[in-house]
């Protein structure tokens, strides 16, 4: 059976983890997959036309976001961009290879791709703070001015939005709070944020900020990182110098003419956008939390990304959950993608004090602007069986 005939049927609740990529980005991808595929570092016509898509790309992106296309590095995606931005920072100020001086400051729901290189620099002995969230999943701002006015800080790295369960964090307030009290570079991973709510680097008053293509419909493999400022940052890719030699390596031209396409229809598109999903994702919550019994959303109602939607399920086990949603040809997730191979609970819901009970049976819900109230109605019906067999499997109580 043909992949696309084999799926068409399916109804696809993940898409904080991917995005189908848009025909019409396909469409814009592919000659550079055939005819246009000369190196962009030659100097030939075939790589003068690489090297116009390649720009014209990075003006799009920029523009979602606020910047000139000057300040747009592209990078193999949002792992790359945050590596760069924290490592890049790291390298650049770090004085006199003293790295007890160097304060870095995160916040304990940040995505793997950030917090793993802090840790790798904590154990290199770096000095790292973690700045508290409330029961919501948002950075208390009294807990970063706390830090800062105790410690000599060079980079603080917040995510506008948790890729868990939705939450948007007040960056601009941070930032503020931040560039006041310190010397600091604000880094901010926008990644699970872009395209679905306005960002402009220069309202928010970021130095740096991380991007990623597939999650806005987009091919995967390629991102970029926004810096205010080129000399913020020293590379962790060192040889031909491409990128204005922020990051070298011949560039991946067809992901980044996709990219490129991706940002210039949802900078065309995201008012509507934001709308139809955000109803989307209403309707779901209303319609699970008055049909599940004892069914509770996890995170901000109001200070939300529009499509996502983070329940818990006392009782029951939120793999469970995923398992039988399958079966009923419903893709969905317990979280982020990318770190749903380890056994552990996720550090997200801990930080937000979630009990174990509710941890376990947690699952995220995240919607797109091909999916339809239709698959809504679905899916609850579909969670509505799933949660009461799996309740009385295991004997809790389904009121």
């Amino acid at each position: 059976m043909n992949a696309d005939n084999s799926q068409r049927d399916l109804i696809y609740f993940d898409n904080a983890a991917t995005t189908p990529v848009l025909s019409e980005v396909i469409q814009e991808m592919v000659p550079y997959l055939g005819n246009y595929y000369g190196n962009p570092s030659s100097q030939h016509s075939f790589g003068f036309k690489s090297l116009r898509a390649i720009e014209e790309a990075r003006t799009h992106v920029a523009c979602l976001i606020g910047s000139s296309p000057s300040k747009i590095t592209f990078t193999s995606g949002g792992t790359e961009a945050n590596n760069l931005a924290i490592k890049g920072c790291v390298s650049r100020t770090s004085i006199n290879g003293d790295s007890k001086s160097v304060v870095l400051i995160s916040s304990s729901i940040e995505h793997d791709s950030v917090l793993q290189p802090i840790n790798t620099l904590k154990a290199l002995g770096f000095n790292v703070k973690f700045v508290e969230v409330n029961k919501e999943g948002i950075v208390k701002p009294e807990s970063l001015l706390g830090i800062l006015r105790k410690e000599k800080i060079i980079l603080v790295s917040i995510m506008l939005a948790n890729n868990e369960v939705g939450t948007i964090q007040p960056i601009k307030e941070l930032a503020k709070i931040t560039h006041e009290n310190s010397d600091a570079l604000f880094h901010c991973d926008v990644v699970q944020a872009l395209g679905k709510i306005p960002i402009d680097v220069r309202h928010l008053d970021i130095d740096l900020l991380s991007l990623s293509s597939h999650k806005i419909y987009g091919p995967k493999g390629v991102g970029a990182i926004y810096s205010r400022d080129k000399d913020q940052l020293r590379a962790l890719i060192d040889g031909g110098g491409q990128e204005k030699a922020l990051r070298s390596g011949t560039e991946n031209v067809h992901g980044i003419v996709g990219f490129g396409e991706a940002c210039r229809i949802a900078a065309m598109n995201l008012i509507e956008n934001y709308r139809n999903v955000k109803n989307l994702r209403d309707r779901l919550i209303d319609q699970v939390l008055s049909t599940i019994p004892r069914s509770y959303v996890n995170g901000s109602l109001n200070q939300r990304l529009p499509n996502n939607a983070h329940f818990s399920f006392p009782g029951v086990k939120g793999e469970d959950i995923i398992v039988k949603l399958n079966e009923y040809g419903v893709a969905a997730s317990t979280g982020a993608a990318c770190s749903s191979n380890k056994a552990k609970p996720s550090h997200v819901l801990q930080a937000m004090g979630l009990s174990l009970l509710e941890i376990e049976g947690s699952l995220r819900l995240t919607l797109g602007h091909q999916n339809t109230k239709f698959e809504v109605e679905k899916v609850v019906l579909a969670l509505e069986e799933i949660i009461r067999e799996l309740r009385r499997h295991s004997g809790f109580a389904n009121n």
